[in-house]
């Protein structure tokens, strides 16, 4: 027997039933990453952070919930777990091949911030350019050439290639006149 125009079977309200199981496992991975980005920035801020680091680190954790609940959400809607799987797999190659070269310049920016090898003022030649850092940002530094041009570095540059950093001293003997 067919139900009648208009009406739902069995099945149909069954599958309805998923989706909405999937929209509420969106919703909650939405209200999940809303909470848990603005506990990261909290705990980040009070640990004295820079703040492009703390937005930054709430961006990617936001991002990263979101994904995932999607996917969940996809999962769940369709009854699968394979399309969960499938798509968490896809994601994570995405972005390993899409954002590699950020991600290199964002993880050397720390270790150039952290280690405080390379110093706002500090002298340097890098890659047959000599000038001075203006600036270090977690994922470029600023380099004012001699000839007052503004170089932006990206940080994993500066991390994987010579760097000599002149010293005040170095410095000082260059102006000295010979004598």
């Amino acid at each position: 027997m067919r139900p009648a125009a208009g009406a739902l079977s069995p099945e149909d309200l069954h599958n309805l039933e998923f989706v909405a199981v999937g929209l509420v496992v969106f919703i909650v991975f939405l209200v999940a990453s809303r909470v848990l980005a603005h506990q990261i920035g909290e705990q980040l801020h009070r640990r004295r952070m820079r703040a492009d680091m703390v937005v930054l680190a709430r961006r990617v954790v936001y991002v990263i919930v979101i994904s995932i609940g999607v996917i969940a959400a996809v999962g769940f809607a369709v009854q699968s777990a394979n399309v969960t799987l499938v798509g968490i797999l896809l994601a994570t190659v995405i972005a390993a091949l899409g954002v590699q070269d950020l991600l290199k310049d964002y993880v050397s920016g720390y270790y150039v911030l952290l280690e405080h090898h390379i110093r706002v003022g500090d002298r340097i030649e890098f890659d047959g350019h000599t000038g001075t850092i203006s600036e270090v940002k977690l994922r470029v530094s600023l380099l004012r050439s001699d000839e007052g041009d503004l170089l932006v570095v990206p940080n994993s540059e500066l991390f994987t290639k010579p760097v000599t950093i002149y010293s005040r001293k170095d410095e000082a003997k260059k102006s000295e006149p010979p004598g």
